[in-house]
């Protein structure tokens, strides 16, 4: 029997144009077998979608018939749930290979790789992966000796960086979230408030979503740091309170149908001194200078230089990426570790990319975030949200 999906993401045809793009790519890599153990990747190639990602999993692609769905035994009726697949092709590996240091669940594929067939195959694993670990690739190459294992990270991911209409969709409706989140965060912040039940505000609106369309958990949980932790970029909440003299900036995402659409802006509650408004006007500025660069028939190095040179002139410096590839995602990142604003990337951008404009500065004493997720369009791009630019001042 087919699957029992009730609300697919996309139409079957979708999913066979992808499995086709990919099987391309593999052919050119010399990749007979595909061990897809990325669960973006996982759910590009089939649809399917569960918090299941914490045991190992995977999706093998040959370069005929349907994937195969491979995971965990309880989250069979999952994969039943989520796929275009018919069953036949969805197999689940018996519980006692969960978390017991005597036996791994490679073990098990290993075994499935023989009984499909694909002995002596050249095999394609994505080594630099989240969810792929060292005995993941210690414990296959020890039972699936026969088979010859390279590595094919980012091999799918490539395949993705160019959305359909309803990929866009689907950001779209995102974009639409984060902004409602943003809206919410000007709305409630003051002084006194706690950080815990700003955060607690922010994922009520992004959960609840827009226009009748729900939001999904984000990738990445908000990150929302005030005064000296907003010179760290990556710290979240606790239960201290908004303060007075103090910038917080907030780094959030709306999510739909695990498509995001992420969005930082910063807010100074009180007068800002000279150096934050110095820099949100080099921000500013920068940020115009290199969004004329995000064109079709552009570097993705051209964004980050044009940037770079602009920032510089304003006597700030940055020194990391300015912006990556966005899309479909899983935890613990929304990128799709693809194609990043910064130097010495040479990727040439088409219509139908999509990032996150990332140019935060961290500052002494505090950081600023105002970012932009885009879209590269036919005669330039698009901004995926109309959140207001620049530094939220709440006096």
């Amino acid at each position: 029997m087919p699957s029992t999906r009730t609300s697919p993401s996309f139409d079957d045809a979708e999913y066979h144009d992808r499995i086709a793009r990919t099987r391309d790519a593999m052919e050119m890599a010399g990749i007979e077998l595909l061990i897809v153990s990325d669960p973006s990747n996982m759910a590009w190639l089939t649809g399917y979608d569960g918090w299941s990602f914490y045991v190992h999993q995977a999706v093998l692609l040959g370069m005929e018939g349907e994937p195969i769905w491979w995971g965990r035994g309880i989250d069979l009726a999952g994969a039943l749930r989520t796929v275009f697949m018919h069953e036949d092709n969805c197999w689940g590996y018996e519980d006692s290979f969960v978390q017991n240091p005597d036996k791994h669940p490679m073990q098990d594929l290993a075994r499935i790789i023989e009984g499909a067939g694909w002995t002596g195959a050249r095999i394609g694993v994505e080594m630099d992966n989240y969810y792929f670990s060292a005995k993941a690739y210690t414990t296959l190459l020890t039972h699936a000796a026969k088979e010859e294992l390279v590595d094919a990270t980012g091999l799918v991911n490539w395949q993705r960086a160019v959305k359909s209409e309803r990929e866009l969709i689907y950001m779209r409706r995102a974009a639409a979230i984060v902004e409602a989140m943003h809206a919410r965060i000007a709305d409630l912040a003051e002084p006194g408030l706690p950080k815990h039940e700003l955060v607690a505000e922010i994922y009520h609106t992004g959960i609840s979503g827009v226009g009748g369309h729900f939001g999904d958990y984000p990738a990445i949980v908000p990150m929302a740091p005030s005064g000296l932790d907003a010179t760290a970029p990556h710290l979240t909440w606790d239960d201290s309170t908004l303060k007075t003299g103090e910038a917080t900036f907030f780094e959030i995402a709306g999510c739909h149908r695990r498509y995001h659409c992420p969005q930082s802006r910063t807010v100074f509650l009180g007068a800002p001194p000279q150096k934050y408004l110095d820099a949100d006007a080099a921000v500013t500025e920068a940020t115009a200078i290199a969004l004329d660069q995000a064109k079709p028939g552009n570097l993705c190095e051209d964004v980050a230089n044009a940037f770079n040179r602009a920032l510089e002139k304003h006597g700030f410096h940055k020194d990391n990426r300015c912006g990556y590839a966005i899309g479909l995602s899983y935890p613990p990142d929304w990128g799709e570790r693809t194609m990043s604003f910064r130097r010495g990337d040479r990727t040439v951008m088409v219509p139908g990319m999509t990032f996150h404009f990332m140019p935060a500065l961290w500052l002494d004493d505090g950081g600023i975030e105002t970012t932009e997720p885009i879209l590269i369009t036919e005669t330039g791009h698009e901004r995926f949200c109309a959140t207001p630019p620049g530094l939220l001042v709440k006096a």
